[in-house]
């Protein structure tokens, strides 16, 4: 269950936030001045913090700049003031939305829900190990976009490893010019599928020990070609 943090030194608005994200199925903390706000989003683990501005002791400012320098917890910042300025260092500060009183609760929600996707994404996507596809002595990294045969690395333009890839992610199927083309250049060939032809030839030249024997990349003779395993 998301854990969450309220910072908000109006009780009846803080009773009121807790109540809705507690309904839609959160678990919720809530501090009434900055100081036990700042400690309590230093010292445990939240998913999100939600920060009003204007707090007795500790600004949100300074409590949002405090937590930045320490963790990347999602926070929305609460306001009362609608100048500019304020949204413009909040979110300077780090904050990665800003809302200004009065709000509907519902949106409260909505928005707390896109930032833990988002942040859920993002953590996601940083942790995530490299794809890697090794046939034979060729060694495509898909994340990092780089390419080794026998151990060497190779350079490819864009078109050429995303070609590359492509087939090697569907080895055995026999793929058309046509059907290539539009995979990889994203429209319709009209004429244009000598360009699959001369994008294999340059693959070929640099992973293919023997391009006229080649053991990666088949031309399906009639028909197109196809990633062999």
């Amino acid at each position: 269950m998301n854990k969450i943090l309220i910072v908000e030194d109006e009780e009846a608005i803080a009773d009121l936030e807790k109540d809705y994200l507690e309904l839609s199925g959160f678990e919720v903390e809530v501090a009434n001045d900055g100081e036990m706000g700042l400690s309590k989003a230093l010292g445990e683990d939240y998913n999100l913090i939600i920060l009003d501005l204007m707090l007795p002791g500790v600004d949100g400012f300074e409590i949002c700049r405090r937590v930045r320098d320490e963790k990347n917890t999602p926070i929305i910042m609460i306001s009362a003031k609608k100048d500019d300025i304020d949204k413009i260092r909040g979110l300077g500060l780090g904050a990665d939305d800003y809302m200004t009183k009065p709000f509907s609760p519902s949106e409260l929600v909505a928005r707390v829900k896109a930032h833990l996707a988002r942040y859920e994404r993002l953590i996601g996507s940083t942790i995530e190990e490299n794809k890697v596809i090794e046939i034979r002595g060729l060694k495509i990294d898909t994340t990092a976009r780089r390419v080794w045969v026998n151990g060497e690395e190779k350079t490819f333009t864009t078109k050429e490893f995303d070609l590359l890839t492509f087939l090697a992610s569907h080895p055995n199927h026999v793929y058309t010019k046509d059907q290539l083309f539009s995979e990889i250049w994203d429209m319709e060939s009209i004429g244009d599928i000598a360009t699959v032809t001369v994008h294999i030839k340059k693959i070929r030249e640099k992973i293919e020990f023997d391009t006229s024997k080649p053991q990666y990349i088949e031309t399906i003779w009639g028909v197109g070609y196809r990633f062999k395993v």
